[in-house]
């Protein structure tokens, strides 16, 4: 039976994004959401919305019980994943199969053998396609990885077989640092993806990262949508891509779309697919990985092709055949990913509430994204506020438009990425019209473009939460309602969903009972540091991950004394000073407020 109502398995601008191509094709959509998200965009956007009963993402979106019990209970008849959370999942794949739903995504086979990178290696390469030297299955121990680039060299790469998106990967350059970097890659593997096996690399330095946008259907086809470059990153994550990859020539396309098409057949593959390259200097192709689910940047290669790549997700799904070939590419696109981070203090993740928001328009220019002005960008989450995706019908039109577009943007209460937008386009290494001038690379922005990026620094601001309103429209109350853990909404008499308001009770999982909420206008503030001589605060809310030294401890100025998680992200906090270490008052697992003390170094 053809799909005709999906539940989405997401959150955010993603959940939203499949939302719309399930109106366009008529279908009806399902939205899930954590309790923070009750009020999320998402959760409106769809045509029904049910709780996950939870705050973590570990309670919710990544608990595949709740979801194939929603997807029952709501008459779903497909999930769609979207990115992050289980998108990647084979089990969960299959517990959707199990559950006689239908998956859209990719056979949990093919994400179980590509999701793995170590077995990613060995299809690429017996499909032929151009690689660097790695180790052929993870390794068990830092002396493996020493060993290794004892024989081929520094710098290395050392990165989490189950894994992407940056998130347990790190990087090498002297022999001295790799237990460190091996213990690090291992642990945030575990903590992001539940397995902590690595496998090393050869790293290329200074390289590009290229990749190809491919769809598969159950009938053998394979095309590549457009190439893509996503060169400029921070920490392995990307922050700026672009369709189609530029100053490529047409040697390497031919060899990145031949590659790409001769991996996804050999790991009998079908649905959306991204095949990611580096490309260095001397313009050696190396294979990176597969990314089996609908990549964050799709959006440029819809731009430049007209393709609606969900709308083909489920069109696949469906048993459908493609019935076209590699589409035409026109214009040029590019996406700037708006992240609630400080670029002047390291791309820190910055949770907090957006008090003014304002879209650019006018030609070339799409947004997607899952919030409104007053909503708040949590750490429990991924720090993205939108994208920003401005096409032309040339990259130089593509560029003038997006610093139009950039001047328009008005986002604030958090820091965002946007000042960094605004200077990368005026960079001549970016803004280039020729190969021989365009020179950024994977860690461009940590070298080179260090000094413009830390002149970006501002002030932080906390969170500041007003009491919950409620919608009054002339003589009656608009209101949100769980009832059995469905979210509804309801128009009753004024009055009446205040005093509902004010005795509001959860409903819980599968059980009669109602939730009543409304978000109110929050307002944010700067944030208050803790600054003294000797304390060491927090820069950020978040959970300790690790803490590296002990009371009494002599530490010098730079070194590491604990790390800490927020937003995916593992950021170390870094000794503001040479000194013995006291009051040490954290412990691995402690959730931790911005500006708050960790210790005192004097």
């Amino acid at each position: 039976m053809p799909i005709s109502k999906i539940l989405i398995a997401n959150r955010g601008e993603i959940a939203i994004r499949v939302a719309r191509a399930c109106a366009d094709m008529g279908l009806q959509s399902v939205a899930v959401y954590a309790d923070p998200d009750r009020d999320a965009q998402h959760v409106r956007y769809a045509d029904e919305a049910f709780a996950l009963n939870g705050a973590r993402a570990a309670d919710t979106y990544l608990d595949i019980d709740k979801l194939i019990d929603v997807a029952q209970r709501s008459g779903a008849d497909a999930v769609h994943p979207g990115y992050g959370f289980l998108s990647e999942n084979a089990a969960f794949a299959q517990a959707v199969i199990d559950a006689g739903l239908t998956w859209i995504g990719p056979p949990p086979h093919a994400i179980d053998s590509l999701g793995d990178k170590v077995s990613a290696r060995h299809i690429a390469g017996r499909a032929g396609a151009p690689m660097a030297p790695g180790t052929p299955d993870p390794i068990e121990s830092a002396g493996e990885a020493v060993a290794f680039a004892s024989e081929h060299g520094l710098p290395i790469v050392i990165k989490a077989a189950f894994g992407g998106g940056g998130r347990g990967m790190r990087v090498a350059r002297t022999l001295e640092e790799i237990p460190e970097m091996f213990d690090a890659a291992t642990r945030e593997a575990i903590s992001a993806f539940g397995r902590g096996e690595c496998f090393v690399e050869r790293f290329l330095d200074k390289p590009r990262h290229v990749e190809t946008q491919c769809l598969a259907d159950k009938h053998g086809n394979v095309v590549v949508v457009s190439t893509r470059d996503c060169s400029l990153q921070r920490r392995h994550q990307k922050l700026v891509e672009e369709a189609p990859a530029p100053f490529l020539s047409d040697a390497q396309n031919t060899e990145l779309v031949a590659a790409s098409k001769a991996i996804l057949r050999e790991a009998n593959y079908d649905g959306a697919g991204t095949v990611e390259f580096l490309v260095a200097p001397d313009g050696l192709i190396s294979f990176l990985e597969v990314n089996t689910r609908l990549q964050v940047e799709h959006p440029v290669s819809e731009e430049v092709t007209g393709i609606d790549l969900v709308r083909e997700q489920i069109r696949i799904a469906n048993g459908e055949v493609l019935g076209y070939g590699d589409p035409e590419v026109r214009g040029h696109s590019i996406e700037f990913r708006l992240n609630g981070e400080d670029p002047g203090k390291g791309f820190l993740p910055s949770p907090g509430t957006i008090s003014t928001l304002r879209w650019p328009s006018g030609p070339g220019i799409r947004v997607d994204t899952g919030v409104i002005e007053g909503d708040t960008i949590s750490g429990a989450f991924d720090s993205m506020v939108a994208k920003l995706i401005v096409t032309g019908s040339t990259r130089r039109q593509a560029i003038e438009r997006s610093r139009r577009a950039l001047r328009e943007l008005t986002i604030e209460g958090i820091p965002t990425v946007a000042p960094f937008d605004r200077i990368v386009l005026d960079a001549p290494q970016f803004a280039a019209d020729s190969a021989a001038d365009f020179t950024v690379h994977t860690r461009w922005i940590e070298t080179e473009f260090a000094d413009n990026v830390s002149a970006l620094a501002s002030a932080s601001p906390a969170v500041a939460a007003s009491a919950p309103e409620t919608e009054h429209q002339g003589e009656s109350e608009r209101v949100v309602v769980e009832v059995g853990g469905r979210r509804l909404e309801v128009v009753l008499p004024a009055g009446l969903g205040m005093a509902a308001g004010r005795t509001r009770a959860s409903a819980g999982s599968g059980a009669a009972g109602a939730a009543i909420r409304r978000p109110g206008r929050r307002t944010s503030g700067p944030a208050k540091v803790a600054v003294s001589g000797n304390t060491l605060a927090a820069p950020m809310q978040g959970t300790i991950i690790s803490v590296a030294v002990a009371d009494g401890a002599q530490v010098a100025e730079g070194d590491t004394v604990a790390v800490l998680e927020a937003m995916k992200m593992e950021q170390p906090v870094l000794a503001h000073r040479a000194g013995v270490v006291s009051g040490l008052s954290i412990a691995p697992g402690d959730g931790v407020t911005a500006g708050q003390a960790l210790c005192e170094i004097a």
